[in-house]
């Protein structure tokens, strides 16, 4: 039976592997040759996220990525959830699961190949729009026991909805039981080992202290907040600290993260009495402040520019969350305590409340019938077709009854050659 290893990018209890972290590009450490390929995947993953919730799917190109690209599959799930489309296969794959022709949707891949094991997996990215690991063992189609890992990672064509799902999957063949007990080993430590400093690991279900109390009370001498008019720099050294504590607590706590995320919101309410000071401390460490989100400057300013950049998308949207409650100096750590769900419930609600407040999206299938229907017709002449001699065409019924070409989809383009299969079907 499948043992499911996901866990929500929001997990409270595993944040402290980030604190003090370098850039989300920076590797994990298992091993420096043999670091695991869906840490990397991972990473990769968290690397093109930038601003958005999503990253976006036109920053991903499986074809390119050497690394673990032969073992990926890009699911495109923008015609419905039940049966989305295989846009790209990995040769490595291919080989893995005997397939030789071309394959459009999840349910042409074998039955009992490694591919179809995704199955049991990709809703589960659909509900929690976060990666989600697993790993399992099963006999394939060949009859031969094989343990595998996988890690599936959510890609989006407009930030909002998950409409495409890139996986990454390792797998091995196991000649005996002892073998398979060995492996089962080495996948256990590996997904236990703690992270050295400087270092992201990718978030596991089971991993440690997912779901762990706090245990004890933190030493927190000298953590006291200064005076209302300290001089900036004593907030920020004081917000560091903070991070500081979080990161070497023993106990890995809600309390110990609250209490940094809390002085953050602080050093922010003192850098609105103190803008001068403020824009000397951005500029000494070359951070911008963005437009849309400017708490993001304060989370890099205390946790660090090259912090896990998830997470310091999530502390800002919490720090928002603290501004727009009008909450007073030393009082948001207590209101984290005791929200309902606590961060990771308020960073859900604080996402959905800026959903609600946008404005309306314009429908991309009206706004593409629209263009199509204004667009200027195409000399024939002037299409490029493929070596057959084929092209895929937009055409356009005119008023005297005629049909105008209005559009062309690019040679080699994956969506094309799916619309001649259909045709030809």
């Amino acid at each position: 039976m499948d043992t499911l290893r996901g866990h929500d990018i929001v997990s409270e209890a595993d944040d402290f592997d980030h604190v003090g972290d370098a850039a989300i590009e920076t590797p994990a450490a298992i091993g420096s040759d043999e670091r695991r390929m869906q840490v990397r995947a991972y990473n990769y993953w968290a690397s093109l996220l930038g601003d958005r919730a999503l990253p976006s799917i036109e920053d991903l190109s499986p074809a390119d990525l050497e690394d673990f690209g032969p073992n990926s599959v890009l699911l495109d799930f923008s015609a419905g959830i039940e049966n989305p489309a295989i846009v790209y296969l990995g040769t490595a794959l291919r080989r893995e699961c005997a397939i030789t022709g071309s394959i459009q949707y999840i349910k042409d891949v074998p039955p009992r190949s490694l591919v179809s094991r995704l199955t049991d997996h990709y809703l589960q990215i659909i509900a929690n729009a976060a990666p989600i690991g697993f790993e399992a063992g099963f006999v394939n189609q060949r009859g031969a026991d094989i343990l595998y890992r996988g890690i599936l990672m959510p890609f989006s064509s407009d930030d909002e909805t998950i409409d495409f799902v890139f996986g990454v999957i390792s797998w091995k063949e196991l000649a005996s039981d002892e073998v398979a007990d060995e492996i089962g080993r080495e996948v256990d430590a590996a997904l236990r080992c703690s992270a050295a400093p400087g270092t992201v690991t990718p978030i596991w279900a089971d991993g440690p202290a997912a779901d762990e109390d706090d245990i004890s009370t933190l030493d927190l001498t000298g953590m006291e907040s200064p005076a209302i008019d300290a001089p900036l720099a004593d907030w920020l050294a004081l917000a560091r600290d903070g991070v500081e504590q979080a990161r070497t607590s023993e106990t890995r706590s809600h309390t110990a993260l609250y209490r940094a995320i809390g002085f953050a919101y602080d050093f922010a309410l003192a850098a609105e009495a103190a803008p001068d000071d403020y824009a000397e401390m951005l500029s000494d460490a070359g951070i911008k402040v963005q437009a849309r989100t400017p708490l993001t400057a304060v989370v890099k300013l205390v946790f660090g520019a090259t912090y896990d950049k998830t997470r310091l998308t999530e502390y800002a949207a919490a720090l928002d969350h603290a501004k727009a409650a009008g909450l007073a100096v030393g009082t948001f750590a207590d209101y984290l305590a005791s929200y309902d769900g606590g961060l990771k419930a308020l960073i859900r609600d604080e996402r959905n409340q800026r959903r609600s407040n946008a404005p309306a999206r314009p429908d991309r299938k009206t706004t593409a019938r629209a263009a199509m229907k204004a667009a200027a017709a195409i000399d024939p002449v002037a299409i490029a077709t493929d070596d057959d001699g084929l092209a895929v065409v937009v055409t356009r019924r005119e008023a005297d009854g005629t049909l105008a070409i209005v559009a062309v989809l690019p040679d080699g383009s994956d969506l094309g050659q799916r619309v001649i299969m259909a045709a030809a079907a």
